[in-house]
């Protein structure tokens, strides 16, 4: 179990979720949990973290990209076109993340994070792999290329 694990987790719940995670935390006496139905500064939590579980939404996977933190991707179930197990097999067939299926979840999450956590070389692996995925002044570059095709357009 995680509350044995002597790992300590930041775990934004949604709002949906806020209410029941908590409860939960408190009810089975889960210390070193804090609940947070939303992460206002998430560059905070990716510098507090040793190791994230995440969605693998596009915005995260650049995220986790740039933080270059050795990730486990679980994908949403709920979203068009299966759309996240593809971001996630993009980072998972490189050997940059784990991937996780949501239906797997409850049986296996634990045992994935407390092995990754006590892992150091593979969380080394992960995090070397990702952060090579990474597009650094990715918006300047989407500026400079604007500009580009602005120009020629002026010609």
């Amino acid at each position: 179990m995680l509350a044995d694990s002597n790992i300590q987790l930041i775990w934004q719940t949604g709002k949906l979720y806020g209410i029941q995670a908590a409860k939960a935390v408190t009810e089975y006496k889960l210390n070193g949990i804090i609940t947070v139905p939303f992460i206002k500064e998430m560059d905070m939590a990716y510098s507090a973290a040793d190791i994230v579980v995440s969605r693998a939404g596009a915005i995260a996977i650049s995220e986790l990209c740039l933080t270059g933190k050795p990730s486990i991707l679980v994908p949403s179930p709920n979203v068009a076109e299966d759309h996240q197990t593809k971001n996630a097999l993009a980072l998972s067939s490189r050997d940059a993340a784990i991937l996780g299926k949501d239906s797997d979840a409850h049986a296996s999450l634990i045992s994935t994070i407390t092995t990754l956590a006590t892992d150091f070389t593979e969380q080394k692996k992960l995090s070397t792999n990702i952060s090579s995925m990474a597009i650094r002044n990715s918006a300047r570059q989407i500026a400079e290329h604007i500009f580009e095709l602005a120009s020629k357009g002026k010609k």
